[in-house]
């Protein structure tokens, strides 16, 4: 479907000729096509890019944070596969960027299994081009929110093994779960299902971020669908209380395991968005655990 599309964004009149996928409301920004913009890709909507330049324009520094968050997912990636873990769950996959989790799994061991998780149709329309030529990957269009409904999910289970290790990722998507919404429920449903020695890894919106850069996301998101719900250092760890955190613990997400040690922004000053994540350990799976 074509869609001329006009809107206003900060009272400028923005009318775009854009091919928008059937079952897409294209006046209504995608955290995922958003994400997809900062991160320099190509397959976002108007409406995605005047949310982010909105966004952009009153912290600026948010792209940065985007590629931080995306590296901290590679070097997980890599981190768990080392360990020898074979299967991965991504929940939130957003728009498949480059190096993807099965691309950069592959690269250590071919074998290894990759399932991507997302409830925008233009991710699973673009993961469906992307995993055209991939082995041993599948996508599927489910609501991280319902756990159950992804754990089920034939395509999931055809590729996953519950009984041994899994991977899951869940980077940058808890923080557009409200507290209504349990997150530490949503873990807790993919934990019992989880072999011991599985991992989770998580990365969160802090509220530990700058004052003015917060009050910077509440303004860029009034107007908007997207929200994010900050959480404390404390909240966020309260999240890996079936896992063993491992080394360095919760952390800026720039800082864990960088052992490149590669300057992320300009003069090695800290992010005014603030994005911490961590890797834990499933050491024993707990049927009906803590809800």
């Amino acid at each position: 479907m074509i869609n001329a599309l006009a809107f206003v964004d900060g009272g400028v009149a923005v009318t775009e000729l854009e091919r928008v996928p059937p079952g897409v409301d294209p006046s209504v920004p995608s955290s995922a096509r958003v994400y997809d913009y900062l991160l320099g890709g190509k397959d976002n909507l108007a409406v995605d890019r005047a949310f982010a330049e909105r966004l952009l324009a009153v912290a600026p520094d948010a792209r940065l944070a985007a590629r931080a968050n995306r590296d901290f997912l590679i070097r997980a990636v890599r981190f768990m596969a080392r360990l020898g873990i074979r299967q991965f769950i991504e929940l939130g996959t957003g728009i498949p960027t480059f190096p993807s989790v099965h691309e950069t799994a592959h690269a250590i061991a071919p074998e290894t299994t990759v399932v991507y998780v997302d409830y925008d149709p233009v991710v699973r329309l673009h993961a469906e081009v992307l995993l055209s030529s991939g082995k041993n990957v599948t996508s599927v269009q489910a609501d991280v929110r319902r756990p159950r409904d992804i754990i089920e999910d034939p395509e999931v289970t055809r590729l996953i093994d519950f009984s041994e290790p899994v991977g899951l990722l869940m980077v940058g998507v808890l923080h557009f779960v409200t507290d209504e919404e349990d997150p530490a429920g949503i873990i807790a449903e993919f934990a019992d299902r989880m072999a011991a020695g599985s991992h989770l890894a998580i990365s969160h919106a802090m509220a530990e971020s700058a004052p003015e850069a917060r009050a910077q996301l509440r303004t860029a998101a009034a107007d908007s669908p997207i929200h994010s719900v900050l959480r404390s250092h404390d909240e966020v760890l309260a999240l890996f209380n079936r896992f063993e955190l491992l080394d360095p613990g919760l952390v800026p997400v720039q800082n864990w395991r960088n052992d490149d040690g590669l300057p992320l922004f300009p003069d090695n000053e800290p992010l005014r968005i603030r994005i911490d994540g961590a890797v834990g350990r499933l050491e024993r799976p707990e049927t009906g655990g803590s809800r």
